[in-house]
């Protein structure tokens, strides 16, 4: 057996919770095996008894019990490793605080009722002893793909945090319009709700009211029947890209809640399938130095879209007068 142990608080662990720090470096540890260790004072912080909602600070030293020194860690399993593989797929760029994916259509964040794969799961497979798993820092919906930021680190996960909390970033996304918005560039702000499963454009004063803007720039147009646009959401709020593009009378393309049917003309056959909006260019600080600056390429359907119509998938757009 081992003898018992004295785990230092690192840098990067500054202000997370004890349940939480336990989980990182033990995770066969239950919660309700570390409760019990907690009331009868096997587990310390700083010399002192502690809590599960203890927070902790760098350089605090934590006593951890032999029992827990010799739980037993899972192995890598194949399912873990082809998961490593899936996600290495999608990195578009890492270093040691972040990773930045391209998420393809139809990939859930996050997991849910009737979900059984999600970047959030898969992102198990980079866990490490010192850091844990990867942190989400911001959400794509599941049928929308592109740019998807991940903190590797606490310290990265709270900096990024607050990037997005305080709008301190430009997230850029391209979609494929059905019907040209007016004018070629343009500001949508509204007022939106959430009714069922739908956002929807309320009044100011109507209960659960979020102010949402949206600035658009026309970038191509096939006559007056479809558009290539890029957006810039200025604030953040659910749906808000198909909503106010639906508001315009140019829904996205392949929207099941806010969408039309394909015009006749257009072969539904030889365009791709799936919602038309794609994360493009994510900009915003580093937590540690610079600047992240980091573009997806557009999924295989959104291309085979983009080649039928002509658009340059190259393209790129210019909010500096927004």
């Amino acid at each position: 057996m081992s003898k018992l142990q004295t785990r230092k608080v690192e840098e990067d662990e500054a202000g997370i919770r004890l349940d939480r720090w336990f989980k990182r470096h033990f995770p066969s540890i239950s919660h309700g095996e570390l409760q019990k260790m907690l009331r009868t004072g096997q587990v310390r912080v700083g010399g002192k008894r502690a809590e599960s909602s203890t927070r902790i600070e760098p350089g605090q030293e934590i006593r951890v019990p032999p029992q827990v020194a010799d739980a037993p860690t899972e192995g890598p399993t194949k399912k873990s490793a082809r998961d490593a593989s899936d996600i290495k797929k999608l990195i578009i760029y890492e270093d040691d605080d972040v990773l930045v994916l391209n998420k393809p259509a139809g990939l859930a964040v996050q997991g849910g009722t009737g979900i059984r794969e999600s970047i959030d799961r898969m992102l198990e497979s980079y866990a490490t002893d010192k850091h844990g798993k990867p942190k989400l820092v911001h959400r794509l919906d599941r049928d929308t793909s592109g740019v998807l930021l991940v903190a590797r680190n606490t310290y990265s996960a709270t900096r990024l945090t607050e990037s997005f909390r305080h709008r301190d970033t430009q997230k850029v996304y391209w979609g494929l319009t059905l019907g040209v918005p007016k004018p070629e560039k343009g500001r949508i702000e509204t007022f939106l709700v959430k009714r069922g499963e739908k956002m929807e454009v309320c009044g100011k004063k109507d209960e659960g009211a979020k102010n949402a803007i949206t600035i658009y720039q026309n970038m191509e147009r096939a006559l007056f029947e479809a558009a290539f646009v890029a957006m810039w959401p200025v604030t953040g709020r659910t749906h808000q890209l198909r909503v106010h593009m639906a508001h315009i009378d140019a829904p996205l393309f392949g929207d099941p809640l806010y969408g039309i049917p394909t015009p006749e003309g257009m072969p539904s056959d030889e365009l791709g399938k799936g919602l038309h909006l794609h994360a493009r260019r994510l900009i915003l600080p580093h937590p540690r130095r610079g600047v992240i600056d980091a573009t997806a390429p557009l999924g295989a359907e959104m291309k085979k879209t983009w080649k039928w119509f002509g658009f340059d998938a190259n393209a790129e757009a210019d909010f500096s007068e927004a």
